[in-house]
């Protein structure tokens, strides 16, 4: 029987990569008066429907993705998390 999971997966830039996009974005912000803004980090959102065998396989699955593709290890940070979906 399988497990239907849904990761979800937040990928950012590391702290000391440069962050051109998140550079603009807060001097927009800026700009329109928002000036409590110290900083912005732009990132990805990425949303996954697996369907394994258990819920510890979609984790480790879903790392495994992050490492191989999903992010750049030498410039971004990821996180996840993995739920069981009902129905």
């Amino acid at each position: 029987m399988s497990v239907r999971c849904l990761a979800k997966v937040y990928i950012t830039p590391k702290p000391a990569v440069l962050d051109p996009q998140g550079r603009a974005v807060a001097d927009s912000l800026h700009s329109l008066g928002y000036d409590e803004i110290d900083d912005v980090r732009l990132g990805k959102y990425v949303e996954l429907t697996l369907d394994v065998d258990h819920i510890a396989k979609a984790q480790e699955r879903v790392q495994s993705m992050c490492r191989r593709l999903l992010a750049n290890d030498v410039i971004e940070d990821f996180r996840y998390e993995v739920e069981e979906q009902n129905g």
